[in-house]
């Protein structure tokens, strides 16, 4: 956000002009795909503040846009004590600035990839989504359908086909591992079927909004089967408007597109049911 006060009150001073000075130097000396990451739902934005930088960055041209919400975690990041909660947007809030930012971004001919990316058409990502053939990953939406994501750096995570493994994260820890000629590595978790099945159906509700579930249990030979659990959310998400199931295909709707993490949460089977159900999502 270009907000001054905004920058202020998270403490991350990076001016327009700066940014667009940044953005004018990488494409004379010859790259050709810039993003930027956007926020909403940080202190003190207002609708109006977001539609001025929405405004400004459309104006430096980016390939493409990731456009996240503030994540207001203070019990894991302890610097985010420092914010005061008052100042923060509420979930009404959060909703209106982020319709308004895409909607500003659809204007400019930007296309809405998955649940928080956009790209010009001619973008790569943009046509993978249009060909079906979107990933996620945990750096977001990609065209790359490598099955190893390598993360290298203190606490990095990355993804094997075998599992999840993740880096030590002090840096401390790190550093010794690699001096002494050790791999960093101070953990992981594997996968079984079912995860591979569950991973498969979440990916494209996220990246296609939409998944035939036989087609993509046939892909693993196995069925998909819910329990009762999951039959009771996804008919409460269908109560509620956010999906449409039609035999086994299920597709999110157009006033269920905020609320895609929630769908894919259904099929979850290690996640913490606890959250209250849909604002926490925005």
């Amino acid at each position: 956000d270009f907000d001054e006060t905004v920058q202020a009150a998270i403490g991350r001073h990076q001016g327009y002009e700066m940014t667009r000075d940044i953005v004018t130097a990488l494409r004379g000396i010859g790259v050709t795909g810039v993003n930027m990451d956007l926020l909403y739902g940080l202190p003190y934005q207002t609708e109006a503040s977001v539609a001025r930088t929405i405004a400004q960055v459309i104006g430096i041209g980016p390939d493409r846009i990731a456009l996240f919400g503030y994540a207001h975690v203070p019990w894991m990041a302890k610097r985010q004590k420092l914010i005061d909660p008052g100042t923060r947007p509420g979930p009404e809030e959060r909703q209106a600035q982020a319709g308004l930012a895409a909607a500003m971004l659809a204007e400019a001919g930007y296309t809405a990839i998955g649940i928080d990316h956009f790209a010009r058409p001619g973008d790569p990502l943009a046509r993978t989504a249009a060909a079906g053939r979107l990933h996620r990953n945990f750096q977001g939406y990609t065209s790359d359908p490598c099955d190893a994501l390598l993360g290298f750096g203190a606490s990095a995570i990355g993804k094997l086909p075998q599992g999840y493994i993740q880096n030590a994260v002090p840096i401390a820890g790190y550093r010794r591992a690699i001096e002494a000629g050790r791999l960093a590595t101070v953990r992981g978790v594997a996968f079984d079927g079912e995860d591979r099945l569950r991973a498969a159906i979440i990916e494209r509700i996220m990246c296609d909004l939409e998944v035939d579930l036989d087609r993509v249990s046939a892909e693993f030979g196995m069925a998909f089967a819910p329990d009762a659990g999951q039959r009771a959310r996804l008919a409460e998400l269908a109560e509620d408007g956010v999906i449409e199931m039609t035999g086994p295909r299920l597709t999110v709707t157009g006033t269920g597109r905020p609320f895609i993490r929630q769908v894919a949460a259904a099929f979850d089977r290690y996640l913490d049911r606890s959250a209250a159900r849909h604002a926490r999502a925005i």
